[in-house]
């Protein structure tokens, strides 16, 4: 009966408003969503406690990774390889690899290096040396600089873009390497094999990855990070592309007792009602009546205002309005009549800095 008695509801309304909000909140329990008054909430974690997850797991994975000579980064075009010849300085030299997988040595010519570990083209060229002008020839390969190696993360991360992985590597480190999860982070990863991304740009990597009729990995963002089963960590090659699905976000503002961002699990819908529930109910200053849902049309950017009286929804006067992603629930302070334009400008602002939570 507390959240009734914060409303300040004379008496008789108490116990309706009470029963009303325990019927809105157990549809929205049955989705993950918070339950109703006297029952234990629903622990909901932000965008930031879920990188710092991801940063655990990636050191736990770092420190006991082991790699095997089969994991050996492989040589590739445009990849920048230091070759020294120890007998014969004058040989040393700095190349890069062809797009046909070559390197050009003095004396020996066009050697192929592509698809080699260092040390297999070491063993290469201390071969054809022996072979030619030397006696007992030791040789040195070190890849300067990775281009062959690339994979692309895009989608909901902070930092997306191409990196260069000197071998396979698991999904977790690769979302490191991109910054982490953005806030607008889904619960999808996508991994789609067989693209080459040697000569590929972020931005072009979906449509070269579809043009490529790749395979297509899926991974549950939730199960990967709570899960201490190795195996979800799914193996990443260079070449790949990782995605991860955007999810749609409600926002909560103004006099209500958790404002904050709401993540929409699968992108489905939400009501008012509902996205109050998550923010935890309105706080007693509110002005029920003059609540709005600020919306941008995601076509032309205008902004849409529109009136919601919570008193009128609660008591079924009114339909409880579905809500979309992006769409902001701003609740007035009752001391502020009139000054709603003005605070929608602030609530907007707000919005952007908000705790995003995930149910």
């Amino acid at each position: 009966m507390h959240i009734s008695h914060t409303l300040r509801f004379p008496r008789a309304s108490q116990f309706l408003f009470a029963m009303m909000l325990s019927l809105i909140a157990a549809p929205v329990h049955a989705q993950g969503l918070p339950p109703g008054p006297g029952h234990a909430p629903i622990r909901e974690e932000t965008t930031q406690e879920l990188n710092q997850q991801l940063e655990r797991s990636r050191k736990t994975l770092t420190d006991t990774a082991t790699v095997s000579q089969d994991e050996e980064s492989r040589i590739g075009p445009g990849d920048l390889l230091e070759i020294t010849v120890f007998e014969a300085p004058e040989m040393n030299r700095t190349v890069r690899v062809s797009a046909n997988g070559e390197i050009s040595l003095q004396l020996l010519g066009p050697v192929k290096a592509a698809g080699l570990a260092p040390r297999e083209l070491e063993s290469l060229l201390q071969d054809q040396l022996r072979r030619t002008y030397m006696k007992d020839p030791h040789v040195g390969v070190f890849i300067r600089e990775l281009q062959s190696h690339a994979v692309s993360v895009v989608g909901a991360v902070n930092k997306p873009g191409v990196f260069q992985v000197p071998s396979t590597r698991g999904v977790i480190e690769l979302l490191s390497m991109a910054g982490g999860l953005a806030d607008i982070a889904g619960d999808t990863i996508l991994i789609m094999r067989g693209g080459d991304l040697s000569r590929t740009g972020a931005a072009e990597s979906q449509n070269h990855a579809a043009e490529a009729n790749t395979e297509i990995v899926k991974v549950n963002l939730k199960s990967l990070l709570d899960s201490a089963d190795s195996s979800l960590n799914v193996s990443v090659h260079p070449g790949d592309i990782v995605k991860v699905a955007r999810a749609g976000i409600v926002y909560v503002v103004g006099e209500v007792r958790k404002p904050g961002g709401f993540v929409l699990k699968n992108n489905e819908n939400i009501s008012v009602l509902q996205a109050l529930a998550l923010a935890e109910g309105v706080t007693p200053t509110s002005a029920k009546s003059q609540a709005r849902i600020i919306r941008t049309d995601l076509n032309t950017d205008k902004r849409i205002e529109i009136p919601v009286d919570l008193g009128k929804i609660l008591a079924s006067k009114e339909p409880d309005p579905m809500l979309q992603p992006k769409d902001v629930v701003f609740v007035l302070d009752s001391s502020a009549k009139n000054a709603f334009y003005r605070g929608a400008e602030a609530a907007l602002t707000t919005a952007t800095g908000l705790a995003v939570y995930r149910w």
